[in-house]
């Protein structure tokens, strides 16, 4: 009997527009031209890039729709006949002081925004999803992202791990998110990028093509 290989690997992808300070977010771009980058360069057979989704830099106004797509995803898992393997989610905000590439261990169940979101809110210590109880509480990705980062470091990309997300909308997000997968049985990452300036796109879009074949192959 021969190997049937690794399981498929369904990842789902989103982005974020423009906000307070970032008039040209990256994050749009690489999620627009992601399925074509991927197309031209080629990806395991076993990786299937899903929905590549574009959010609102706004908290509730980037819930709504990313609980669209999650549910969306869900739905079609389970209306398929055959397995589909893994089902994971990364999310991509930008960090515009950073150098280099962050790979988000955890979010924290609090919203506190340095400027308004694109909506005009502004909350000050508001928990995320009260009932999930006080501004303390984490909620930690279930993939390894030090393995992660020391393999991407070690193909030559300058990526770190971290364990903060900031307060904004993008640790709003990814809260929303780590909440899903818990209780979907699937899994989810945060990647903070830098702006084209700092790291141009052409190396971004690698970054993030070998990041999504690094998760089908340690599949």
């Amino acid at each position: 009997m021969g190997s049937e290989g690794p399981s498929v690997v369904t990842v789902h992808v989103t982005g974020f527009k423009k906000f307070h300070g970032v008039a040209e977010n990256p994050t749009e771009k690489i999620v627009a031209n992601l399925k074509s980058f991927m197309e031209k360069r080629g990806s395991p057979k076993n990786l299937v890039l899903g929905s590549c989704t574009v959010l609102e830099t706004a908290g509730e106004g980037a819930v709504g729709t990313l609980h669209k797509v999650l549910e969306s995803a869900i739905a079609e898992r389970e209306n398929r006949s055959s397995p589909q393997g893994q089902v994971i989610w990364i999310h991509f905000g930008v960090n515009s002081g950073a150098t280099r590439f962050a790979l988000e261990n955890q979010a924290v169940n609090e919203a506190t925004f340095r400027c308004p979101d694109e909506l005009g809110w502004k909350p000050q210590r508001v928990p995320i999803v009260p009932s999930d109880g006080s501004i303390s509480r984490t909620r930690e990705t279930t993939l390894p992202v030090i393995e992660l980062t020391k393999t991407l470091r070690r193909i030559g990309y300058d990526v770190v791990p971290s364990d903060d997300a900031g307060r904004f909308v993008c640790n709003y997000v990814y809260y929303h998110s780590l909440r899903f997968a818990e209780q979907h049985g699937i899994k989810s990452l945060f990647v903070h990028v830098p702006l084209f300036l700092t790291i141009d796109e052409e190396v971004q879009m690698h970054f993030v093509a070998s990041l999504l074949e690094l998760l089908a192959s340690s599949n």
